[in-house]
């Protein structure tokens, strides 16, 4: 039985514009899709919370479905726009990045609803700290990033233009 292992197919070296201010950009994108994920979840409680009134407090009962639909709720919206056909979420397409593994191919549903639990526990039991990991390595990737074997990287309309300012600078 062979085995058959796959190059890096991102190297900063050679491709530095790829890289270029993923970091900031990707803070960026997780603040716009925290907000996405949080709207929904508010405007549930809300929902139970008013329904409660109307009941007389029965409806209230209804929150305990909460918490289990909210992780329900983000795996599956990470899941479905990282697995979608720009391997990207939302924020991340705001921001032109897309997440690859790291030989290059596109993420695909699991791979995007396994990187979101692994980024909450990892930030969870090892402290945000861990996230300074990003600043150690060449291609900026974060601990469960590398465990995953994912990147993140400019996507190639922003890609294509750093790449003209780099040629037009130098």
């Amino acid at each position: 039985m062979s085995i058959d292992i796959k190059p890096h197919a991102y190297d900063p070296v050679a491709h530095p514009e790829l890289f270029e201010g993923v970091l900031s950009r990707r803070v960026v994108a997780f603040i716009i899709d925290f907000v996405i994920v949080a709207v929904p979840i508010v405007l549930a409680a809300m929902f139970i919370f008013a329904f409660g009134i109307v009941t007389l407090g029965l409806a209230w009962a209804l929150y305990w479905l909460l918490p289990p639909a909210s992780v329900i709720w983000a795996i599956a919206y990470f899941g479905l726009t990282l697995g979608g056909p720009s391997s990207a979420t939302i924020g991340m397409r705001t921001m032109d990045l897309e997440m690859r593994t790291w030989y290059g191919a596109p993420a695909y549903f699991v791979l995007g609803a396994v990187h979101t639990i692994a980024f909450w526990f990892s930030v969870s039991a090892l402290t945000p700290f861990i996230l300074l990991v990003a600043f150690f390595n060449e291609r900026r990737r974060l601990l469960h990033d590398i465990v995953l074997g994912t990147v993140v990287i400019n996507n190639e309309q922003r890609a294509a233009v750093l790449r003209m300012s780099a040629v037009r600078a130098g």
